[in-house]
């Protein structure tokens, strides 16, 4: 995800510097190189050694004659984004008022005047994160185009946000966004139909999948609805359903503004009649009539004739041959942009193998599902083509 991209790392004292050692590592592990500046109260809780070793490289703790801010953040500095984590109220403060008093702010002021992205996340107690000053500190910054990754309020604290969302806010802000200003809405996991208050019927979808193409897309630029019955995520704004009729009434509701529709969720196809009591155990066999659930993604494109929609197909059973096939079918049959297609083999594991299927070609997929995101995203952002320009 970070491919070939430097990151410079401005630590400030914050208790959450802590964690800059495995920030540093999972920057390393998606593909970053990692060079780290650190505020003298930042040194104070975490050793520029421990940086040191987190990022195999000199860490800056002052600014010398050889003007670490300008060969960094310079306009032909070594970095190609800086990443203030953690940014404390301090510190935010301070960048807003252009003040340079540590290595830190110096390279932040460097960074904008050179016009290097700057990505932001701050860590403070919640009351300092609130103050009316640091709120107009932020919104402030924020107007000079620099991203910031919001914090998780827990326990009266504003705490650094996740590794994978500080990530994911650099390479947002550093890579290419062919779907800047689209509104793209994902599918994702399993649908749960209730056969009484305890019981239900599902599948074995995780929702790896459908997340990785969401994360993608917001890398990518695009404004992404994530509907899912899973957890909140940085990347996407959450629409929570459980029941396959849920999904498919919360897709229908965001569709009409949507530029496309990624339906990787695996939909039930069937449901039950459930019971209002908890059926009781111990009895003879129980027979439960199953009726089918109408079709997302047939819904969907019913009301929403021009809508490109991704679709993807499972199977359990049979060679290429017939997975291609019963894509194509699919693909026909509801007007598809393309469909991605798996053996049911994959479900609930990290890597996958899967197939393209177009009307006229087809191509494989094999890796990881972070990967094969990133692979619909860059096939949807084609496929859409660059937005068109508006004029009043």
């Amino acid at each position: 995800m970070l491919q070939g991209v430097n990151v410079v790392l401005g630590v400030s004292g914050s208790i959450a510097a802590v964690k800059t050692v495995e920030l540093a590592h999972e920057l390393r592990r998606q593909g970053a190189s990692v060079r780290a500046v650190m505020t003298g109260a930042a040194t104070g809780i975490v050793h520029p050694w421990a940086v040191e070793f987190a990022t195999e490289n000199d860490v800056v703790t002052e600014l010398t004659g050889r003007v670490e801010h300008v060969d960094l953040c310079g306009v032909d500095g070594w970095g190609d984004v800086l990443l203030l984590a953690p940014a404390t109220a301090n510190t935010v403060g301070k960048v807003a008022a252009a003040i340079d008093d540590t290595p830190v702010t110096t390279c932040a002021t460097t960074a904008l005047g050179a016009g290097l992205p700057v990505v932001v996340a701050p860590a403070m107690h919640e009351p300092m994160y609130d103050h009316p000053g640091v709120l107009d500190a932020i919104e402030r910054v924020e107007s000079w185009g620099v991203e910031f990754v919001d914090p998780r309020i827990e326990e009266g604290k504003a705490k650094i946000a996740t590794e994978e969302a500080i990530v994911t806010g650099v390479a947002r802000a550093t890579g290419d966004r062919p779907l800047d200003g689209r509104h793209v809405v994902v599918t994702a996991g399993a649908t749960t139909e209730s056969v009484d208050p305890v019981r239900t019927l599902s599948n074995r979808a995780s929702g790896r999948t459908g997340r990785a193409v969401a994360r993608a897309c917001y890398v990518y630029g695009a404004d992404v609805t994530l509907v899912q019955d899973g957890p909140d995520v940085p990347y996407a704004t959450v629409e929570r359903v459980e029941s396959a009729t849920e999904m498919t009434a919360a897709v229908s509701n965001v569709a009409p503004t949507a530029d496309a529709l990624v339906s990787a969720a695996a939909i039930s196809d069937y449901t039950v009649e459930a019971a209002d009591e908890k059926i009781q155990s111990g009895q003879d066999d129980l027979t439960l009539t199953l009726e089918r659930t109408p079709k997302l993604i047939d819904t969907v494109r019913e009301d929403n004739p021009d809508l490109p929609i991704v679709g993807f197909k499972v199977e359990s059973a049979g060679d290429d041959e017939t997975l291609v096939g019963r894509a194509r079918e699919l693909l026909d049959r509801v007007g598809l942009a393309f469909v991605v297609a798996n053996d049911a083999s994959v479900m609930g594991e990290t890597d996958t193998r899967t197939l393209l299927v177009r009307a006229d070609e087809t191509s494989e997929y094999v890796g990881d599902k972070q990967g094969l995101g990133v692979r619909v995203a860059r096939e949807l952002a084609d496929e859409l083509g660059e937005r068109p320009s508006t004029t009043e």
